[in-house]
């Protein structure tokens, strides 16, 4: 969403990295947005056994998104689920948690300062702007509070989450959103997420019980996704739970055991699906793979190759187990 600039911005900003269970790369470019709203979260050594690979896309500003390549990853690990070894149920909580946490005065504070300047500027005006003397908001993850301390319900701007979790040869893949999360399975596109659309059926039946509406594809004629984190205004309705608002952040969960055959996957935001299939994703992946070193070349090109194609904000993952 947003304002398109004249001329596009192609700088990138890239890395990778890797250690005895993984290696990945992440790339990203602006284009022709006038700001960059997307974030990402890369912790190839999340504990011991486990690694963590997010990206964030989002609309209305870059504070949500930026929040949660911040905090979400720490909530995983803060989880009784993940202790007790349910990644599916750890991340559920986290997703949920982010819209808890980015409530109150102390989530107003944190977003006004890790969002744009007009954000900053009207939190100034509500008296709630981030400074040295309100640092809690960067103190540790445990201090924050359940429970709405201000009139501050939360931001109109939001952001997609999807997030891969490996441990061992189990993959765990919780979606909010329509960015998306594609495995290579001996060369065929194996969907690890699926879009949530305002006019899909299911997504559909609980915009209109929680009180919404779809227009021109649109939740209330405004947003075009069924989930996300963020966007509070849609999430309003005192007499039913997260999970049944017009726009809710519990993710899909999908799970598998990891394959001889399993190659790598990527995670994107739309602006890669809106112009290529999984297929055709992994197809390009693959063939440029035999050719194309090392990983950030084969990233780079991905971005320019499909440049004058799409004209949102792309990060593109890849994990080779």
């Amino acid at each position: 969403m947003g304002v398109y600039l004249s001329h596009p911005k192609t700088e990138k900003s890239s890395e990778d990295g890797e250690n005895d269970r993984v290696r990945y790369g992440v790339s990203s470019m602006q284009g022709w947005r006038s700001t960059m709203e997307d974030a990402h979260a890369a912790y190839p050594n999340l504990d011991n056994a486990t690694s963590f690979f997010g990206v964030y896309d989002g609309h209305g500003g870059k504070a949500v998104a930026k929040f949660c390549a911040k905090y979400l990853h720490e909530q995983v690990l803060k989880s009784e689920a993940y202790a007790a070894g349910d990644l599916g149920a750890s991340l559920q909580r986290s997703f949920l948690r982010m819209d808890e946490m980015m409530c109150g005065q102390r989530g107003s504070r944190e977003l006004a300062a890790l969002g744009d300047k007009m954000q900053r500027v009207s939190s100034m005006i509500e008296g709630l702007i981030w400074s040295p003397r309100s640092a809690e908001a960067n103190g540790p993850v445990d201090d924050w509070s359940s429970e709405q301390d201000s009139d501050y319900t939360g931001p109109t701007s939001g952001c997609t989450a999807c997030v891969a979790v490996i441990r061992d040869n189990q993959l765990v893949v919780a979606n909010a959103g329509d960015s998306r999360c594609v495995m290579s399975r001996g060369g065929q596109a194996y969907p690890m997420s699926k879009d949530h659309k305002p006019d899909h059926e299911h997504e559909k039946e609980r915009i209109l019980s929680a009180g919404g509406y779809v227009q021109f594809g649109r939740v209330n004629g405004s947003l075009n996704l069924a989930r996300a984190i963020g966007d509070m205004e849609l999430k309003q309705n005192k007499e039913l739970p997260a999970e049944r608002q017009i726009v809710t952040a519990h993710p899909d969960i999908t799970a598998v055991e990891l394959l001889d055959e399993d190659e790598f996957l990527v995670l994107a935001c739309d602006g890669i699906w809106d112009c290529m299939s999984s297929q055709q994703v992994v197809d390009f992946v693959r063939e440029q793979l035999k050719t194309v070193s090392p990983l950030l070349s084969l990233l780079n090109l991905m971005i320019e190759s499909f440049f004058f194609f799409f004209f949102g904000i792309v990060e593109i993952w890849y994990l080779f187990p």
